[in-house]
């Protein structure tokens, strides 16, 4: 596939994807994590499909489109592997929905930062949250939810988190 029927692809099944997450998390309270703020067209779509939801973004600095930059009571700012840790306390089982856009070119380094991102998100997320996805996330207790039937396979990933089960 060419680069840039390969990035309409993504950025399409990212839309859809976040569009069906909007619906899987409406009775699900909580904020939303955006991990990865990027440019932040993500973060700008996310306001407009849940207005009603307070987003944190994390990214290493401030690249974003001016209009597309939260706050700074919203957005934190340096290496997520660090940040996410020391918000973690404030926001266990609380987040809603998660979204992971942190895919590179380099699949061996994603894959790491898969494996190591995956817990860390998991100690924050709801009950029944969603954690939406670039990159394939292997967490054993959390299922896979049925992409849009226009996403093809591995073109994004959807998942979601198990209630916690009664001791």
């Amino acid at each position: 596939m060419n680069r840039l029927d390969f990035f309409i692809r993504r950025l399409s099944a990212q839309r859809a994807c976040l569009t069906f997450a909007a619906e899987l998390i409406a009775d699900i309270e909580g904020p939303i994590f955006e991990i990865g703020l990027g440019k932040g067209r993500t973060y700008d779509f996310l306001r407009d499909v849940i207005p009603d939801r307070e987003i944190f973004a994390f990214d290493r600095n401030v690249g974003s489109y001016p209009d597309c930059t939260p706050d700074m009571d919203h957005i934190v700012l340096g290496d997520f592997r660090e940040t996410l840790l020391t918000v973690s306390d404030q926001t266990r089982g609380a987040v809603a929905l998660a979204h992971c856009d942190f895919g590179s070119e380099n699949r061996e380094r994603d894959d790491a930062l898969a494996l190591w991102l995956g817990p860390a998100i998991d100690r924050v997320m709801a009950p029944n949250g969603v954690v939406a996805t670039d990159r394939e996330m292997k967490m054993e207790s959390w299922r896979s939810v049925d992409l849009p039937p226009e996403v093809e396979d591995g073109a994004y990933f959807l998942y979601r988190v198990p209630a916690m089960e009664a001791a």
